[in-house]
This record gives C-alpha cells, structure tokens and sequence, in this order.
C-alpha cells in the first residue's frame, strides 16, 4: 500500500507532505516521493493530515460490557483485594461494540485492565482496538499492575485511607521478601516480581491530593517504577507536583460530571496546571469517557491553554512511551507498525470522524 501526498502530523515531523510505503502491516518507507513500483494500491490524501493511530494509556475497554449492567462487568474483582495475580486479557471481550466505536474513530491502541475497587486490581495489558480474538490482539499483556488508593476500595472494604495504605506497605513487604527468596510460591507474589523489580510500573489510581501524596510516599518507600493515574485533584499541590517531574501523569477523565467528593478538582484547566512542563498523557478512562472521545479531550485541553503539540503527544507518543510499546507505535517512523490515521481537516481543533483508518497495514475504515 502506497499512501500519496501525505500532510504529516507526527511526533517527530510536524505537517510536512511525504508518501508513505507500507509493507506486512509496518512503515517501510517515508520519502518526499515514493514511485509505485510493485503496482500497489494507492491512497491518495491529498494534503490531508496523517496522523499515527491514537492511543489511550488507560481504560477499562471490553472489561465492562456496553449497556449490560453489573452482571457483565468484569473489571473489578469482589472477592480479593489483593488481587495482582488477575491478568485482563483474560477477560477482555473483543466482541463488545466500544472496539468498532474506538476504531472507526482513529483510535487503533488501548491499555486495558482493572478497576479501582481493589488496592491490587490485576495486570494492565495494551491492546490494539481491532480484531476478533484478544491473543491477536495484544501488543503487551502485562504493562502494569493496577493499584488504587481513596473512595473505591475505602467504599468496597468499609476501611479508612490509613487502612488501605496499611495494606497495600503489608503486601508490598511480603513481594519484597519473596523476591528476595523467603517462602514457597505464591501466585500473588510471583505475579508482582516484574513490580518489584523495576520492569513495570505500579499503576496508581489517585484523585485526592493526599492520596497522591501517599501513593507517591509508598512507591518512594519501596523504591518501585510507578505511574499516577487521573490526578484530578493535583492541582490542590501543583507544586508538590511539579518537584517530581520524573513521574509519569496521565491525567483525566476530565470530560463529564463529578460522581463523587475526591473528583473536586475534575476540569481541564487542571490538566493544563499539571502539564506545564512536562509530558503527560490524557486519558478518557474509558467507558467513564467513550474512547472515541479521546480526540474530544485533547481539543477540550487545548482550549483551555494546553500547547496543541504536547497535547497531540499526549495521545500519540506519551501513552506509547508510558506503556512501554514506543518502539512500534505512537508516531510514524520507519519500522513501526502501520496504525494510521487520515483526517480532512487538522485534528483536535474540531469535531470530525476521520476519513481513513489504518491498522496494522490495514483499512479498517475508508478506502
């Protein structure tokens, strides 16, 4: 597949017209002008804006089924709160219409996991948004273990937040012992050695500016890899905050109602406070947010002061780099897999479906 005049927006290239030649679902080749030598089929974009295929570094999609209530809700497991041995590609259901709806809105990679009612929820994995089977749908199955601090597990135990954190420092005392060879094998422990030892991140759910304090305070204790996840009260200590640029924020849902008191600080003028200077990721925390409207978000950011490359970066390149997976996705580099996007206009700026979606060298939307 040949992809003529293509007005590139890109970490690394920013609107410049290449062609771009693809081959066994990768970027062979971005020149200024590629010859059709091997009579392949040819998009023509016209100056039209290509983009990478965006990416969610947070969701829960295919986890709870669209519109089926509680009994098909998968994401929160209710007999464990220590549960880091529950991988979610175990339960993610391709079938479920939020991956047509992520797909056909450019939208080609998620992470995907757990929710927040356990202190240990289970393993994040990062999935491509197309396919009919989960196993060939996996670009990562474990990118991070889910922890989760503040009303939900305080809600789902009946405990307090000293509570919660008492149990989380318990466990994360016996994974250091394990990994250093004290007892027998526990499914619990072994599925946490990537945690301990640096390899994957813990994966924080934080709202409430305490509960940042304390998640980083624990994660500092352990010495461990850790991200912050939504952040939304981060504002409250921004220059807490900003001390500790290394960590990775992924900011968000920040689009829609508060349904509880730690969502105070839910706005889009925080994301902007929280972003400056740094690289961040913005996140829909999807079906909170649907995931197609994940483009919605980032221009919602940008109307509020938020620089458009670093917000187009936070759904491109960040989540890439955050998830571990940038050497094969989040911008259009020779090599990488062939997830792109055509939009008639300049994306983010306004409300538009694209006119072209590719995944893995394949058209999924358009022609």
């Amino acid at each position: 597949m040949l992809i003529k005049n293509a007005r590139i927006l890109s970490y690394g290239i920013e609107e410049e017209i290449y062609d771009i030649f693809i081959e066994d679902g990768k970027i062979k080749k971005i020149a200024k002008e590629i010859l059709n030598e091997k009579d392949e089929k040819i998009i023509d974009a016209k100056g039209m804006y290509v983009t990478p295929g965006l990416i969610d570094a947070h969701t829960h999609l295919g986890l709870k089924g669209d519109s089926l209530g509680e009994f098909y809700s998968e994401h929160n497991e209710k007999n464990s709160k220590i549960s880091p041995h529950l991988r979610a590609i175990d339960a993610i259901n391709p079938q479920d219409r939020t991956f047509k709806e992520a797909i056909n809105a450019g939208i080609t990679t998620c992470a995907s996991g757990p929710g927040s009612a356990n202190i240990i929820g289970g393993q994040f994995a990062c999935i491509k948004t197309y396919g009919d089977v989960i196993d060939n749908m996996v670009v990562d199955p474990y990118i991070g273990m889910k922890a989760a601090l503040g009303e939900n597990p305080k809600k789902r135990y009946d405990t307090t937040r000293m509570g919660i954190a008492s149990d989380l420092r318990e466990f994360l005392l016996k994974c250091q012992r394990y990994l250093n060879g004290d007892g027998e094998y526990d499914k619990k422990c072994e599925a946490m050695i990537p945690v301990m030892k640096g390899e994957k991140p813990l994966k924080i759910h934080v709202h409430r500016a305490d509960d940042i304090a304390t998640a980083i305070r624990i994660a500092e204790e352990f010495n461990i890899k850790y991200t912050l996840d939504h952040v939304t009260g981060g504002a409250e200590i921004l220059e807490y905050i900003q001390s500790k640029k290394d960590i990775p924020l992924l900011l968000g849902p920040s689009l829609g109602g508060r349904g509880k008191v730690e969502l105070f600080g839910k706005s889009f003028n925080n994301v902007v406070k929280l972003a400056e200077g740094r690289d961040v990721c913005l996140i829909t925390d999807a079906p909170v947010i649907p995931l197609q409207y994940l483009p919605i978000c980032a221009g919602l950011a940008i109307s509020k002061g938020m620089d458009y490359q670093k917000a187009f970066e936070a759904i491109t390149i960040n989540p890439a780099k955050v998830m571990g997976i940038e050497e094969r996705l989040g911008s259009l580099e020779e090599g990488k897999d062939a997830d792109i996007v055509i939009w008639e206009n300049k994306p983010l700026l306004t409300i538009q479906d694209p006119v072209c979606v590719i995944a893995d060298g394949e058209i999924i939307k358009g022609d």
